[in-house]
């Protein structure tokens, strides 16, 4: 056997393939004996080559090469430019004043927090994403099970008919079988998203254990993580299934009275999951708490913004917020510091309509002036959508991947909601049964939002209502606001939100106020105390409200708590 190949080897000289390795080069990381050093050395005498003895092997770190002074390493970090810097650099012009700070501690730092996002995906993320994946296949069992028990009754009451309704009987169950695959297939592809989701996160621990293990510095600063991505886990997909009703036996009414389906339905809750955690695991996919409103809704934050007008906002997180004002940039801010995070200009330079943040975490807008839908990504702007003949206003991500986008025909004479799978059209909803218009045109505000259970919510100001269509289009209602209203002024619409209850909040900006309503359009109540001339909102995971209002002439976002565990 070839003791260079042989598996039970000691480790040889990767120049001379035959002595044991005594010395490693840190620098070209090679693997040395001690007679080959020097020709290794020779080899390329224009690299400093760190040579350790073996077993002290990484020990030397690499530090990252100067762009702009050739020959020169990088062994400091400017902490306001973000980027490493040599010793030229520090005395620059460019880097003066500014806060230096050793490489190695910020690497340090780094590698901490990269070890903890390792094992977090490890203890916390791909263990709850199991526990996801095992909650959807339970509801699918259990769904084969009520659809088989639900076909066993249609069938028992169709032995009590004669022989001239077996059809019916039949068609029925047919009718079923439909329902239950196509909610089959819906949870099928939520399984294989969430299956998709956690093979990635496998390949990010095992490309973060590669960068973990090395001593190359450089490899440690391309790491981009995608953990914000994985905190926020899927909709919960709920399906309802349809009620089989009897009817009394009449022969001369069979297709009536043999039997009806009620609608199925399947409701998506992004509060449905919970992340595991090491102290205590919560049982997978259970339920978000039951809450009801306060008596007296508490005002918890004030962010001001800056704006001449504020008119848009959209969590990104429990701690960030995007914000659209009277100018061409987005502005993200703390939610908990104040501080504005990041600024984002529109492609065209002109001011967007309204935003959004999709599932994964990309800011979303609508420009009217070039007909667009935008996404951005990593801070850089992708087109999504451009229309002909149509002018896009509001815009919301749902908990399906999809976008729905509230527009006007140039004349303003036609209004329509259509939905999108990336830049394909699906859907469109524009008349009712009766084949009248669901939203007046004209040059009016309109904000668009879905429900937890999916229902399509539009704040049409035009109208004075909030027009409020299932998933398939079929208009609910029409909720046109509540008597007396706090200031007593016709309601005027702006944004609109929803929150973990189905919930429907809505700004109405002449009279100061927030309304809530339930899925249903039931009135429930009012937030007013300490609002003027509100516009945009939004909710967080944890139910919080986000109003943009003005405040002392001033433009500010409030976080308020409206609600609370029962």
């Amino acid at each position: 056997m070839d003791p260079r190949t042989s598996a039970q080897d000691v480790m040889r000289c990767d120049l001379c393939e035959t002595a044991v390795v005594q010395m490693h080069c840190d620098t070209c990381l090679v693997n040395l004996c001690k007679s080959c050093v020097g020709e290794h050395i020779s080899k390329d005498e224009s690299k400093d080559h760190k040579v350790v003895k073996f077993q002290f092997r990484k020990s030397t770190p690499l530090y990252p090469g100067c762009n702009h002074h050739v020959k020169e390493r990088c062994e400091m970090y400017c902490n306001q430019c973000d980027i490493p810097v040599c010793v030229y650099c520090i005395t620059s012009d460019q880097h003066q004043g500014h806060k230096i700070l050793p490489v190695m501690q910020v690497c340090e730092e780094m590698k901490d927090k990269t070890i903890k996002e390792r094992n977090e995906l490890n203890e916390t993320i791909y263990p709850t994403y199991q526990d996801i994946a095992s909650d959807v296949q339970n509801r699918m069992s259990q769904l084969e099970k009520e659809y088989g028990d639900l076909s066993t009754a249609i069938t028992k009451h169709g032995e009590d008919w004669h022989r001239e309704i077996d059809k019916l009987v039949e068609k029925l169950k047919a009718e079923v079988d439909e329902m239950k695959n196509t909610q089959l297939q819906t949870l099928q592809k939520h399984l294989d998203e969430i299956n998709k989701t956690m093979s990635d996160i496998k390949d990010e621990i095992d490309s973060v254990e590669m960068v973990i293990d090395t001593n190359d510095l450089s490899k440690l600063f391309s790491v981009e993580s995608s953990i914000h991505a994985y905190r926020r886990l899927p909709h919960k997909i709920m399906p309802s299934l349809p009620k089989f009703i009897p009817g009394k036996f009449e022969v001369d009414e069979v297709s009536k009275l043999f039997a009806s389906l009620s609608s199925s339905s399947l409701t998506s809750d992004k509060h449905g999951y919970s992340m595991k955690t090491t102290q205590k695991s919560p049982e997978a996919g259970s339920s978000p708490p039951v809450k009801q409103l306060l008596d007296e809704p508490e005002t918890v934050t004030t962010i001001h913004t800056g704006y001449g007008h504020l008119y848009n906002v959209s969590c990104l997180s429990d701690e960030e917020i995007w914000t659209r004002g009277n100018d061409k940039t987005m502005k993200l801010y703390s939610i908990n510091q104040g501080s504005l995070l990041k600024s984002i200009t529109t492609k065209s330079g002109n001011k967007p309509y309204d935003i959004a943040v999709t599932q994964s975490g990309d800011l979303v807008y609508t420009d009217k002036s070039d007909r667009t839908v935008n996404i951005v990504k990593n801070e850089k702007i992708e087109e999504v959508i451009r229309l002909q003949n149509w002018i896009p206003r509001g815009v919301c991500s749902t908990s399906s991947g999809d976008l729905l986008v509230i527009m006007d025909s140039d004349d303003f004479k036609q209004t329509k909601v259509v939905r999108y799978s990336g830049s394909t059209e699906k859907q469109t909803i524009q008349f009712d049964d009766q084949d009248k218009p669901l939203y007046l045109s004209g040059l009016y505000n309109r904000y668009i939002t879905e429900n937890r259970n999916l229902d399509i919510c539009v704040s049409d100001s035009q109208a004075e209502a909030v027009v409020v269509v299932n998933q398939a289009g079929k208009l609910r209602f029409r909720y046109t606001g509540h008597t007396p209203a706090p200031k007593n002024e016709p309601f005027n619409l702006r944004g609109i939100t929803t929150d973990s209850q189905s919930h429907i909040l809505t700004a109405d900006h002449l009279n100061d106020c927030v309304h809530i309503i339930d899925q249903n359009g039931q009135f429930l109540r009012y937030i007013d105390s300490g609002l003027s001339e509100p516009w945009g909102l939004c909710t967080d995971t944890n139910d919080n409200l986000f109003v943009a209002h003005t405040k002392n002439k001033t433009e500010v976002i409030i976080k308020i708590k409206y609600m609370h565990i029962k």
